[in-house]
């Protein structure tokens, strides 16, 4: 029987297909929320994590190396973790890179896949959350960059604008719930779903897949 957490926790990563409509079943985020992750059988995956985070460090680096020849202050990955309490939940994630000046400076994350919406939606979250989150970054105006193998994607600090703040919410609120949230089975939605069938009986039959094989993984 998976045990209960004392209360929902999300990661942001869990949030972000839902966010643009990459993904609609909202239950498979709800399920995790509350739910302790070494409690619950995972569905093998058949992704190769070690050659994604070999990518995925070697983009870091290029990406630090060009900011220290900034001489800019660069903080990575485990300095960024944050836990942003809100009143149904707490939110969770860790930026690849942030740096900043003042009152303003760049959050970086990479990604070494196919371009998705999800992505910016990602940092656009951690936008919003480092500055409520981290007190170092209290009243700083972040923008984001999200960093390919070949090009990059700036987002302006204005795109945090209230209704991606609305949006935001609501859906915490949704998967936070004491209702189940929406529950979507099809092959596509559990292909990227690690739940089994013992918790879920709904599930689509298939292999399942981590976000890296095809775009994103992180």
């Amino acid at each position: 029987m998976p045990e209960l957490r004392a209360t929902p926790y999300i990661w942001v990563t869990w949030l972000t297909k839902l966010l643009v409509g990459e993904n609609s079943c909202e239950w498979a985020a709800w399920f995790r929320s509350r739910h302790e992750i070494w409690s619950y059988e995972k569905v093998q995956s058949t992704f190769d994590a070690t050659t994604w985070q070999l990518n995925h460090t070697a983009l870091l680096n290029q990406i630090r190396t060009r900011l220290k020849g900034e001489n800019e202050t660069i903080l990575t990955e485990n300095q960024n973790a944050f836990t942003l309490r809100g009143s149904s939940a707490t939110l969770g994630g860790k930026p690849d890179l942030i740096t900043s000046s003042d009152k303003s400076g760049p959050i970086y994350d990479a990604k070494t896949g196919r371009p998705s919406p999800s992505h910016h939606i990602q940092i656009m979250v951690y936008m919003y959350a480092v500055p409520r989150a981290l007190g170092q970054y209290k009243g700083v105006s972040f923008d984001g960059k999200v960093v390919y193998e070949d090009h990059e994607v700036q987002i302006p600090s204005t795109a945090i604008d209230q209704s991606f703040i609305d949006n935001l919410g609501q859906l915490i609120r949704r998967v936070a719930g004491a209702t189940p949230a929406r529950k979507v089975p099809s092959p596509m939605e559990c292909g990227f779903c690690n739940i089994t069938k013992a918790d879920c009986p709904e599930r689509a039959a298939g292999e399942v897949m981590q976000e890296g094989e095809t775009s994103d993984f992180r």
